[in-house]
């Protein structure tokens, strides 16, 4: 139900599983295991799937912590979208990854809820896509020392606002892994 013409077809996003960002995170051991999950769907599926790496002063492109994670494994021909602002789409070419693929729909998985994650939802739905957030395969790392509330609130807050999302023309949703297909 996208508002892009011509987009049928439905993308696996997966942001910032990098080893800096996630060696810490909520329940990083399983999110990055469903993660895997819905990388194998997505393949098996013939769904595209676009890797988002993020770089920063504190995650210098090439360094260790910037690397993902080594339980996942991007194939050659899976773009990668380097990003430097929480929103995927701000400075990037996701944009136009998306379009050539004829995407109007996103799966989104990854780090971190309250930022990156957050971040890119909205600016998906803003430009147009149905966005579904998975939401046992997104996390984020303790930020309680600066007021935040802690990780697993965080995570269920992101998993109950986003299921009640609402524009026109547009879909928003929360599905578990066990439960995200890439057809329709």
């Amino acid at each position: 139900m996208t508002t892009l013409p011509d987009r049928p077809h439905t993308a696996l996003i997966v942001i910032d599983v990098q080893k800096g960002v996630m060696a810490e995170a909520y329940e990083h051991r399983v999110v990055i295991s469903n993660i895997g999950v819905l990388v194998e769907k997505a393949r098996a599926e013939g769904a595209p799937i676009v890797w988002v790496q993020h770089s920063d002063e504190d995650l210098v492109k090439g360094s260790e912590e910037w690397k993902y994670v080594d339980e996942l494994s991007r194939r050659d021909a899976e773009p990668v979208v380097d990003k430097r602002y929480g929103d995927a789409f701000e400075g990037t070419d996701l944009e136009a990854v998306l379009a050539n693929a004829g995407v109007g729909r996103l799966i989104v998985a990854g780090a971190e809820t309250d930022a990156c994650i957050r971040s890119t939802i909205h600016g998906a739905f803003t430009r147009g896509y149905d966005v579904t957030v998975v939401g046992d395969a997104h996390s984020t790392n303790d930020l309680t020392a600066w007021g935040a509330p802690p990780p697993d609130v965080t995570i269920a807050h992101l998993n109950l606002y986003w299921q009640f999302q609402r524009a026109p023309g547009r879909t928003a949703g929360v599905e578990q892994t066990k439960d995200v297909t890439f057809s329709g």
